[in-house]
């Protein structure tokens, strides 16, 4: 309550994960990441937010297993290669992330490119905290090369409108 400080603070992410654009835009990645798992529900299970000097915003997604092949109409039991190739799987996450930007234009907040993951967080890279978190510099170190495949052309980068 900003009229009341004695009632405490709102924790709004850690800011040492935030980032500029080479617009100059800062990105709060904490309040985005969590907006783009909601937009990509369900299919979206976690995202590591990317983009710092680059020119958008970027998500690396971890799909939901179980999420992901229910819109697909797939087994649960389904290799998340297979998951992460399916043309549903992947429309339901574009047209989610598209109705977040509709409502979101402004490039610290717009989502312009995504790269489903075919390997869920790996804890023994300290990608996952002890809390059970994402550890983004630890996601964003160990994957540097699928960072340059989302900012790339490659097939399987989601554009976003």
């Amino acid at each position: 309550d900003p009229d009341d400080p004695a009632k405490g603070i709102l924790f709004d992410g850690r800011v040492a994960e935030d980032f500029k654009l080479l617009t100059g835009s800062w990105v709060s990645t904490g309040t985005l990441r969590v907006a783009a798992i909601a937009a990509g529900a369900p299919v979206i299970q976690d995202a590591v937010v990317a983009g710092h000097d680059r020119d958008e915003v970027g998500l690396l997604v971890f799909p939901s297993p179980v999420g992901a092949a229910k819109v697909a109409g797939l087994d649960p039991g389904t290799p998340l290669p297979e998951i992460v190739a399916n043309q549903e799987v992947r429309e339901a996450l574009r047209t989610g992330l598209a109705a977040y930007n509709a409502e979101n234009p402004g490039s610290s907040a717009r989502i312009g490119r995504a790269l489903l993951l075919k390997e869920p967080p790996n804890i023994d890279a300290n990608e996952i905290t002890d809390k059970g978190y994402i550890n983004q510099r630890a996601v964003l170190e160990r994957r540097t090369r699928l960072v340059e495949t989302l900012y790339s052309d490659d097939a399987e980068v989601l554009t976003i409108a």
